[in-house]
């Protein structure tokens, strides 16, 4: 062989080498910068699974606590649903309480308000009825409605 094709086997052997070379120092950088992103994703991963168990316990003890049922048993007609359901999964009789005064102030309302010409009266009482029974809730007293509290909590004493 000559040496220009010497010359030119050997440029290519060293244009090898260093590829291999380059290629080996990106593999190490790939790989260093993978365990970098490992590392913080555990991080990450075990942050994340503290923050969600502290909401569930923080949610736990919203859920468990009677007078925030009853508080959102009073916010309509959703609102005594999601009560219901709250109520459903972890029963207290403080919440089970004001969820019965809600449904029978409600039946009233919806039976009378339909009676022409006492619909508004019928409306203003349970306005004050409404507010009397959620200052009650708000409060944490267990105190029956001035219409028909005692036989909303017989009524629907299976809720």
């Amino acid at each position: 062989m000559s040496d220009s094709t010497n010359d030119l086997s050997d440029d290519l052997n060293a244009m090898l080498d260093d590829a291999k070379d380059n290629a080996r120092k990106a593999g190490d950088k790939i790989s260093q910068k993978a365990q970098e992103f490992s590392k913080e994703a555990k991080d990450f991963s075990r942050d994340a699974k503290k923050a969600a168990e502290d909401f569930s316990h923080e949610a736990e003890e919203v859920f468990s606590d009677g007078k925030n049922v009853a508080i959102i048993a009073h916010i309509t007609i959703i609102g005594w649903i999601i009560a219901f359901i709250m109520n459903g999964k972890n029963k207290t009789e403080f919440g089970a309480f004001y969820i019965r005064q809600m449904l029978g102030l409600g039946l009233v309302g919806l039976i009378l308000g339909w009676i022409p010409g006492i619909n508004l009266l019928v409306g203003l009482v349970l306005i004050i009825a409404w507010l009397m029974s959620l200052m009650s809730a708000l409060s944490g007293e267990m105190k029956p409605t001035f219409l028909f509290g005692k036989q909303f909590q017989e009524w629907f004493k299976s809720l």
